[in-house]
């Protein structure tokens, strides 16, 4: 079955694949158990180097050491599954961890902060105040309404020539607060008209695909 994890390793760190040379602070697997819940669920190879090649866990401590990141490190804790793997004569341990609809999770910083991770390609980004408010609407099965004032109408007139927007160019472009630009974002995104790109710098608003061939 090692020919299994040889597969998943060729296709490179990815949105739902991880390598984890080793496991040495809780804290930071942490923020990669929280990523993957927030977003499409995912896998960590631990033992595995971020070139693909196969170092092996180096003893059991690597293993509760994802369990304490997940119980102790995640808010709330973590459910995950792992399996041992012997690949070429060295153990690789898979962690699989699910996408939970109950999101957002939480991982504790070393300065004691809890904060909201996602995934985003091959890494783990801060999640923003409005991807949060678009997930507790969506939990609440909040309605949507949304009325079709100058600001709403610039936004998607704007979106319609530009490839993208970000919050801060749309609420001085607007001349609207932060806060209802933010508000209009949020009930866009809720409906589906308009998704978010995060990058490690910023995050940029874009007509949803279904938009755009609209």
């Amino acid at each position: 079955m090692s020919r299994y994890i040889k597969q998943l390793i060729t296709q490179g760190e990815h949105q739902k694949l991880d390598f984890k040379f080793e496991i040495s602070d809780s804290r930071k697997i942490a923020r990669s158990l929280v990523a993957f819940a927030n977003t499409d669920g995912g896998k960590l190879l631990v033992g595995v180097k971020d070139n693909g090649a196969i170092a092996g866990v180096r003893s059991d401590e690597e293993k509760h050491m994802v369990e304490t990141a997940a119980s102790i490190y995640c808010k709330p804790e973590i459910n995950f599954n792992t399996t041992e793997w012997e690949v070429e004569g060295k153990t690789v341990l898979e962690v699989d961890i699910e996408q939970d609809r109950y999101k957002p999770y939480y991982a504790q910083t070393p300065d004691d902060k809890w904060m909201v991770y996602i995934r985003v390609k091959d890494q783990n980004l801060l999640a923003n105040n409005i991807l949060l408010r678009v997930w507790d609407k969506k939990r609440k099965q909040k309605g949507v309404k949304i009325k079709y004032t100058e600001p709403e109408k610039f936004l998607l007139n704007y979106l319609k020539n530009k490839p993208d927007i970000t919050l801060n160019k749309y609420y001085k472009l607007a001349n609207i607060s932060r806060r209802k630009a933010e508000n209009i974002l949020v009930n866009f995104i809720s409906l589906n008209i308009i998704d978010m790109e995060f990058t490690e710098k910023t995050v940029y608003y874009k007509l949803s695909k279904e938009d755009q061939d609209a």
